[in-house]
């Protein structure tokens, strides 16, 4: 059963590793982005210059970041969350509170998402989906296709989740997330 239990801990941890390693690509984006956003600022007020593409570029990063980033977010318990109970709880019963939430709203929610969005994505594969603006960029379709990447994302940081969490109520592991950020400020 230990090793059992070493095995689902290890297969937790390559799955947060996935959502680590995206969102830490992801997290360059939004440098990207500003030193884009003043270029496109620079360009047009300093030298009359514009180009569509590059301004479209800022929503398709902005995009790209948030939907590659809420799994990482996910992982370091980042999201909003109205919790005037929850830090008042047990190890256990937050394992308890974070078991029942992943499995009926996380996953749920997501796979609706995934299922949802499927035609939608599909319809802008199949037409190659571009800019409805002359020099746009002729992406929308990859960019139609983080929706998917989202929700998949989503669904394995849940995964991790609700394995962490059977662990720790079967007395595996003490506690359910690696790092917790101790200057958190309690509302």
């Amino acid at each position: 059963m230990r090793s059992f239990n070493g095995s689902l801990l290890r297969f937790a941890q390559a799955l947060e590793s996935i959502s680590e390693w995206i969102g830490r690509a992801a997290s360059w984006l939004s440098l990207l982005m500003v030193l884009v956003t003043f270029t496109v600022v620079v360009l047009r007020y300093a030298f009359d210059l514009g180009w569509i593409a590059m301004q479209e570029s800022i929503t398709y990063m902005h995009a790209v970041l948030f939907l590659t980033g809420a799994a990482y977010t996910l992982r370091y318990q980042g999201h909003v969350r109205v919790d005037i109970f929850y830090r008042r709880f047990s190890k256990r019963t937050q394992a308890w509170v974070d078991l029942l939430g992943s499995l009926l709203l996380l996953m749920p929610v997501c796979l609706f998402i995934f299922f949802i969005s499927w035609d939608y994505v599909a319809q802008s594969w199949s037409l190659y989906e571009g800019s409805r603006e002359a020099g746009g960029l002729d992406g929308v379709f990859l960019l139609k296709s983080m929706i998917l990447v989202m929700a998949g994302l989503l669904v394995l940081q849940g995964i991790a989740i609700v394995l962490r969490c059977k662990l720790l109520l079967g007395g595996y592991i003490d506690h359910l997330y690696d790092s917790v950020d101790a200057s958190e400020e309690v509302i």
